[in-house]
């Protein structure tokens, strides 16, 4: 039997920012990808895997101007980065449609975290990549 576990969490505001920042940094993760993809196919290249893309986009936060992608926690953006290319080649399959960018304004802001970096308490939820203070409160039922 599976056991599963509700979590209502109550970010405060800097939380609520840091949690922003991760689902932004998801969605450019992915919007790049989606562009990768179609400048490479629109070239007359293969597709191409998404470990190739996570080492060019990890050469890309090495950059000045993407530095600010150095705040996040890496599992984040590689996440986004493997959801691109699966949502890539299920359209090549003819499973889905055309995968489209996020939007700012129109896509949910989320995010993925590994399970295993996720840290639980009685009263508190610990997130890597967040300070050392545990997230927000929470309600465990």
């Amino acid at each position: 039997m599976i056991k599963s576990i509700k979590v209502m969490l109550k970010p405060n505001n800097k939380q609520k920012t840091k949690l922003f920042l991760y689902a932004n940094t998801a969605r450019f993760a992915y919007n790049w990808t989606i562009a990768k993809q179609q400048e490479n196919f629109q070239n007359g290249g293969k597709f191409i895997n998404d470990s190739i893309l996570r080492k060019q986009f990890t050469q890309m936060k090495k950059l000045d101007e993407f530095n600010w992608l150095n705040n996040v926690s890496n599992n984040v953006t590689k996440q986004a980065i493997k959801d691109a290319c699966d949502a890539y080649k299920r359209f090549f399959k003819g499973l889905s449609k055309y995968p489209k960018f996020k939007s700012k304004k129109r896509s949910t802001p989320s995010f993925y975290q590994d399970n295993v970096k996720i840290k639980f308490t009685k009263t508190h939820v610990k997130v890597e990549g967040f300070a050392s203070e545990p997230l927000p409160k929470c309600c465990i039922s």
